[in-house]
């Protein structure tokens, strides 16, 4: 299962619902929009931090990836996937109060599972959870 949920926040996942909330219209359009740009901004910082600081993934004591799924690149900190998740789920939180608890919770157990997994350690889910949340509020700031 959290195998399965972990990938809700790679690009394919995130960018799809970003687009399906937008060709909803309505209201939904901006939502979904910012939903996309929020996750293209925090998507860019994830890709700077990852090159500048260069985190190695979580490793056992010969260096060998403990991953228990494919490795999207060598770098760890921050979390793409969890900036992706909260990227989306905070437009969609702040648009509809009443799915806020669901749209959260899912991000939180995506975030969650890049952990689990042995992808990520628990301080660049933390930073990515921020990355995402920063990207939503800018972006929606930004549409206003």
């Amino acid at each position: 299962m959290t195998r399965r949920l972990t990938h809700l926040g790679g690009a394919r996942a995130t960018i799809l619902a970003g687009l399906a909330l937008t060709a909803a219209g309505g209201a939904e359009r901006r939502v979904g929009l910012a939903a996309l740009l929020g996750n293209a901004l925090s998507h860019l910082l994830v890709q700077v931090l990852k090159r500048t600081v260069r985190r190695a993934r979580p490793c056992d004591a010969y260096g060998a990836p403990l991953a228990m799924v494919d490795l999207p690149d060598p770098f760890s900190f921050p979390s793409g996937h969890s900036a992706a998740a909260f990227a989306v789920a905070v437009p969609v939180a702040f648009a509809h109060v009443w799915l806020a608890p669901f749209a959260l919770t899912l991000a939180g157990s995506i975030a969650y599972s890049r952990y689990a997994l042995r992808v990520h350690h628990l301080s660049d889910v933390c930073a990515g959870v921020a990355l995402g949340v920063a990207g939503a509020l800018v972006a929606m700031q930004l549409l206003r």
